[in-house]
């Protein structure tokens, strides 16, 4: 019986088919690494708009006040649930009074931590705990 050599074995397309396998995975996994880093990204970038709206909304209001920095319509509050769409996480914040405001989004790829951005300048990350129970500051 002669046998043709014009093919491939089945033991080499099961090599085949498992390198590409194993490099799928690797691939798989660094795709997903990189969203949550995106999300992140994101998350960063709209609260930090939110410190020059919140100045704005604090020289037009007569007498001066920051009340409104987290109501609906405001540019500030559309960059925080812009942050917190980008997030698509539970633990977040946004609180403002007369004299102080904070806005705090729970990020993806730092389980446990959200960033947070207040009117004294304060921009970090700080526990998600810490997030949802502050009511004047990132850090009270």
């Amino acid at each position: 019986m002669k046998f043709s050599k014009r093919g491939f074995t089945l033991i080499e397309l099961l090599v085949v088919i498992a390198i590409i396998g194993i490099l799928a995975a690797i691939v798989f996994v660094n795709v997903g690494s990189a969203r949550g880093k995106a999300k992140d990204a994101a998350v960063k970038a709209n609260l930090a708009s939110i410190p020059a709206a919140a100045e704005m909304i604090y020289n037009d209001t007569l007498p001066n006040s920051y009340t409104t920095v987290c109501g609906s319509g405001t540019d500030s509050k559309k960059a925080y649930d812009a942050a917190v769409n980008a997030s698509g996480k539970t633990g977040n914040n946004c609180k403002a009074n007369i004299e102080t405001w904070f806005a705090c989004v729970e990020l993806n790829m730092d389980a446990g931590s959200s960033w947070c951005v207040d009117s004294a300048g304060f921009k970090d990350k700080i526990a998600v705990a810490n997030c949802t129970s502050f009511t004047t500051d990132c850090t009270k």
